[in-house]
């Protein structure tokens, strides 16, 4: 769970911003980009509502890194990045994150879509530089897309997968063409394309780790490192985009050090003793019983919880289906009972969290109750073809009841018997072939051992042998790009205009490719034909209706094992921030913090 805080705030000179009507698509360039709906700022808003323009520029942060780092390249499949890399770059639009599925011109002066959205240009700022001062061009934004589709991570090959063709129609223009159907998210997810120096990788093999830093254009650059254990940025002084309405009031101070730490329990111990600043808590035990230090109690270290509107998706333990044992949707289902959340929730969280119980939780996207209307009519022709449930239940996670896990387990063994797996001297086993029903349980975090361990001794009530291992977070991530894993503990983040990321999570194209978000490897024509129903969701009633009808038919899948949720933030910092007086709704906005010189507090 993230977490923000809030310090003592200065006020912001601007009011609200009322909403603007965005003009037709095909109505010429405009200022901006959205999926569905209005933008809010209009086309000669002088910054977002969330920022201070007037916040002080200067001073140090020093923030944590857990695990490692071996690159500097963070659009490749290969090598751990370094924290705060992607400081360095910039890209042809900025997101706003206080509406919905909103851009707005970095890199990129203007931008044009026609009615069917069948394509987008985008016209560049004859002011873009890189850091050596050479011009951003056409040039480089039509070899950064071609170098990313063809050697970048798989990811970027499945985004751009609808890009027919990419070419220079004017000095400063670029036009990106799309193929097959309406698809409304394309124009602005390539409006988040980053923009590479051509000239600076011409001699250089793109696909190889590096811990050179490459040649950027954002508002920092890499000061300083000592490979794996910390790395500090320069805030850029003549940074080509620091007065543009997107930037105004962010990107304050003029280092951030990220350290690296072995483990989180080592992390918040160099907290507590003034080793770097800003700490986001994911802890709830952490959050109830760390904290009474000295620090705390004489208010040099805030600790802080603000709401926010941020889709919390689905945190879980997620099953490998490319695993035998776990190919049968009634084993999975089972399983799932033997994870007691209220005994969970009650002794190591101390009551803070709820079920999640859909993939868009925390907002409308969340499936809810039986189908109807305009959802049912989309989920209608799939009938016999997903889980029967899907019209006449609505989806609840298993839940403990009075009598404790029994009634669960009860339930469990007969889905397993259906299955073809009995219990035999006490060991669950293959009916046919007397193989114990066994797996491992992945993770990279020490933390979660508390909480998977129980579950594992549930797994014995059954007869199931499951194993916990703990492995270093390079190893994690090796393994989890190649899917070698039967469970994990995985979330996934969902955004309030969910899209062409369907297709990374779950689409069968995505299940044998590396690298990929579809961890639990799902092949479903039709979960296929729902995500692309959502990505062409013609506008936000229809978005809403198909999203609901993805989640139904995933949530009965039961790929996962669904966790818990928390919709604030929580967080624990050193006492020498400002920060804006409205936050965003949607993110932490950690980014329009700044240092404020008046405060005492600060670590030694």
């Amino acid at each position: 769970m993230r977490a923000l805080a809030v310090v003592l705030a200065l006020t912001l000179s601007a009011a609200a911003t009322p909403a603007w009507p965005r003009s037709a698509p095909g109505a010429g360039p405009a200022h901006g980009l959205s999926i569905h709906g209005d933008l809010k700022y209009g086309p000669g808003f002088t910054q977002f509502d969330y920022v201070n323009p007037r916040a002080p520029k200067g001073g140090s942060v020093t923030l944590p890194a857990i695990g490692t780092f071996d690159n500097l390249n963070p659009f490749i499949l290969k090598g751990v990045p370094a924290a705060g890399i992607a400081t360095t770059f910039d890209t042809l639009t900025v997101a706003s994150t206080d509406e919905p599925s909103s851009e707005y011109g970095l890199v990129a002066e203007t931008m044009e879509t026609p009615p069917d959205r069948s394509w987008v240009a985008f016209t560049l700022r004859a002011a873009a530089r890189f850091h050596d001062g050479s011009p951003m061009t056409v040039e480089d934004v039509i070899w950064t897309f071609d170098t990313l589709r063809t050697r970048g991570h798989p990811v970027y090959r499945s985004y751009y997968a609808h890009v027919a063709r990419v070419e220079k129609v004017g000095p400063r223009t670029v036009r990106f063409t799309f193929k097959g159907s309406e698809n409304r998210e394309l124009p602005v997810i390539v409006g988040q394309l980053p923009v590479l120096s051509r000239a600076y990788w011409a001699g250089r093999d793109f696909a190889r780790t590096t811990l050179e830093p490459p040649l950027g254009s954002g508002p920092y650059r890499v000061e300083s490192l000592e490979p794996g254990r910390s790395i500090t940025y320069r805030r850029v002084k003549d940074y080509w985009a620091a007065a543009l309405p997107v930037n105004v009031g962010r990107f304050n101070f003029d280092t951030i050090r990220y350290d690296y730490y072995r483990d989180g329990t080592v992390a918040l111990e160099a907290f507590k003793g003034g080793a770097y600043d800003f700490r986001s808590e994911n802890s709830s035990k952490n959050w109830a019983t760390a904290y009474d230090v000295p620090a705390v109690r004489d208010g040099r270290i805030r600790r802080e919880q603000i709401p926010n509107e941020i889709p919390t998706g689905m945190q879980c333990f997620v099953y490998n289906t490319r695993r035998a044992v776990f190919r049968d949707a009634r084993v999975r289902q089972a399983l799932a009972a033997a994870f007691d959340f209220e005994w969970t929730n009650a002794h190591l969280f101390y009551g803070a969290y709820a079920r999640t119980r859909s993939y868009f939780s925390n907002s409308e996207l969340a499936s809810r109750g039986l189908p109807g209307g305009a959802e049912l009519d989309i989920l209608a022709p799939f009938r016999g073809r997903v889980p029967d449930e899907v019209f006449t239940r609505e989806y609840r996670p298993p839940s403990t009841d009075p009598d404790g896990l029994r009634p669960n387990l009860i339930r469990a063994l007969e889905l397993l018997k259906q299955a073809g797996w009995v219990v035999r001297d006490m060991r669950l086993v293959n009916a046919e072939t007397g193989r114990r029903l066994t797996f491992e349980i992945l993770i990279d975090d020490p933390t979660w051992e508390r909480i998977t361990l129980p579950f594992v001794k549930n797994l014995e009530r059954l007869g199931v042998a499951a194993r916990v291992r703990t492995v270093d977070s390079a190893q994690y991530e090796y393994r989890m790009k190649q899917f070698d894993f039967d469970m994990t503990v995985a979330v996934f983040a969902q955004s309030l205009s969910p899209g062409n990321e369907q297709v990374n999570f779950w689409a069968s194209a995505s299940a044998g490719t590396p690298g990929t978000r579809n961890l639990a490897g799902v092949r479903d024509p039709v979960v296929d034909r729902l995500i692309d129903l959502v990505i062409a969701a013609p506008d936000r009633p229809a978005l809403v209706a198909r999203t609901r009808a993805l989640d139904r038919v995933l949530l009965w899948g039961h790929y996962v094992i669904p966790h818990w949720h928390i919709t604030a933030f929580r967080v624990a910092y050193w006492n020498r921030f400002g920060r804006p007086a409205v936050p965003p709704k949607y993110d932490l906005g950690f980014d329009a913090w700044w240092i404020d010189p008046r405060k005492a507090g600060s670590p030694a």
